[in-house]
């Protein structure tokens, strides 16, 4: 194995070490809670019902970046009874991402072709593709329906299209064989869903904290002092390299982790042995942009540095139509 590819097979090691943190233990928590039990207080794969034969389901909200995504991945995997049902040979649980731009029907088709069920007619409505989804998951024994990206669902392109996927997504819950619903997606998720209360209230909702100064710069450092030991990698970093880091990363941990791997992949790439802040400043430009001024790890003044501007006044005028079509439902 040649230099570059050892040290890109040491990096993905990296990437393969899963750091579970309080997201992981949150996200377990409200799952637990919507998973029933049987007399021996032992859970079971079925979810627990509320008001008669309803289920209930989970929200997690949090910015992209943030690890809401690998951390309920790894918390589906880690639960026993979502393991393969003997039955089918499957888990008993069911990822999409949603991509964007999506309709009620084209989530619908998904979902049935992550099953593993093709050839879904055009001529099909959207009700009748959603009769087949429920019909789909009640066969294969799915107890928990994870959506990604979820808002890309719920923000239709009209306000009625809105309604009658939050109305789907209700009946998901509702019946002989209903199913925990997981969305996870960004704060616009959590305000469109707040506009019908009788699918809000059917949802628990975690919004995992940013990385805060001071609190979290620790345990960056733990982080990275690990990363380093694993590959042999001494670390001289200085004192605010852990502030600069959560500020260059938005304040999210799974932007940070990625930062991190990048920069100790560029100390292997130059063949040093101890990792400093100048491998972080190419990091910086690999992952954001290439000007020297905006470098958070190379400028005096790193706290000025603005990020994400033109995006976050993208997102925001995207929300305020999305709420004035909603508010003409």
């Amino acid at each position: 194995m040649n230099d570059i590819a050892k040290i890109r097979s040491e990096v993905k090691q990296l990437r393969e070490m899963y750091v579970p943190n309080e997201r992981d233990a949150e996200i377990r928590l409200h799952l637990l809670r919507c998973l029933d039990v049987d007399d021996a207080g032992e859970l079971i794969p079925a979810p627990a019902r509320y008001s008669g034969n309803e289920a209930r389901g989970v929200m997690v909200i949090e910015g992209s970046g943030g690890g809401k995504t690998t951390a309920i991945k790894s918390v589906l995997s880690e639960i026993d009874i979502l393991a393969p049902n003997p039955e089918t040979g499957c888990p008993r649980y069911l990822a999409l991402d949603v991509p964007p731009y999506a309709t009620l029907k084209s989530v619908g088709t998904a979902i049935l072709e992550a099953s593993g069920m093709s050839g879904v007619s055009d001529k099909a409505t959207a009700a009748m593709v959603w009769r087949a989804v429920r019909h789909r998951l009640a066969l294969l024994g799915i107890v928990v329906l994870w959506l990604d990206e979820a808002q890309d669902l719920v923000l239709g392109d009209s306000a009625m299209e809105t309604e009658k996927t939050l109305r789907m997504i209700k009946s998901l819950m509702k019946g002989d064989h209903p199913v925990v619903p997981i969305l996870s997606g960004t704060e616009r998720l959590g305000e469109v869903i707040g506009y019908d209360p009788q699918v809000s209230r059917r949802f628990t909702k975690i919004r995992p904290s940013d990385l805060e100064f001071g609190a979290d710069e620790g345990s960056l450092l733990g982080l990275i002092d690990a990363y380093c030991a694993e590959v042999g990698l001494g670390a001289d970093l200085g004192d605010d390299l852990p502030a600069r880091l959560i500020h260059a990363s938005r304040r999210r941990f799974g932007r940070a982790v990625v930062l991190i791997l990048h920069a100790i992949e560029s100390a292997l790439m130059d063949g040093d042995e101890i990792l400093t802040i100048d491998h972080f400043a190419v990091a910086w430009v690999k992952e954001d942009r290439n000007d020297p001024d905006s470098n958070v790890f190379l400028v005096s003044d790193w706290l000025s540095v603005e990020l994400d501007q033109q995006a976050e006044e993208y997102e925001e005028a995207r929300t305020k139509r999305q709420k004035k079509k909603l508010e003409r439902v």
